[in-house]
């Protein structure tokens, strides 16, 4: 009973809360924000379609959602911090406010996606030295891109303020970061596919 307050409350908000983005014409927001809906309740809906009711919470869903929504929450936070950098020494003067909290939404939803079917069907079927493996993969995607976007706001407020080229943040955004958020990637995504596997055999 509690679960199904707890969701009518949520789809309640969330509509009200569209309807405003609709009437102030934030159209980005809105697609956003039902993007990030359905992405974080996806397993609620699918469960009402298929079965007429939702499913049943148990303690692992519900520390699985937990830090799913710690993931995104701060992946939100950070890439807000980052978005921030170039707005507070006016390199852009007209940031469109729309279409950036509409990335963020969609883009911490994803975030919290991945998270979830991390916790769900990777983390419980990999060994000790495969989730350390994953960890350190992920770590240095993490990095590489935290890096990349520092090196590209460091790149241009030392070439607009002192109208030189800068060649090291260049040098490191156009084929440091690239070669490192490969690496990270690929080898998080054969891990994790390794651990999907795992999982069904």
């Amino acid at each position: 009973m509690k679960t199904n307050r707890a969701f009518l409350a949520i789809s309640s908000t969330a509509l009200i809360v569209i309807i405003i983005l609709i009437s102030l014409r934030a159209y980005y927001v809105t697609i956003a924000l039902i993007a990030g809906i359905l992405i974080i309740g996806h397993r609620e809906f699918w469960s009402l379609i298929r079965r007429k009711k939702l499913p049943p919470i148990d303690e692992r869903v519900r520390e699985n959602a937990g830090k799913s929504i710690r993931n995104g929450f701060i992946f939100f936070v950070l890439a807000l911090a980052f978005l921030m950098l170039p707005f507070s020494v006016l390199l852009i003067r007209t940031p469109n406010i729309v279409h950036v909290l509409g990335g963020l939404f969609l883009s911490g939803g994803m975030v919290y996606l991945l998270s979830y079917l991390f916790y769900d069907r990777v983390e419980p079927k990999l060994d000790e030295r495969g989730l350390k493996m994953l960890k350190t993969f992920l770590l240095v995607a993490g990095i590489s891109l935290a890096s990349g976007i520092i090196s590209v706001f460091l790149h241009n407020a030392i070439s607009g303020l002192f109208g030189i080229e800068e060649p090291v943040f260049f040098f490191i955004t156009v084929f440091i970061v690239p070669l490192a958020l490969a690496v990270g990637i690929i080898g998080s995504l054969v891990i994790f596919i390794n651990g999907l596997f795992s999982r069904v055999s």
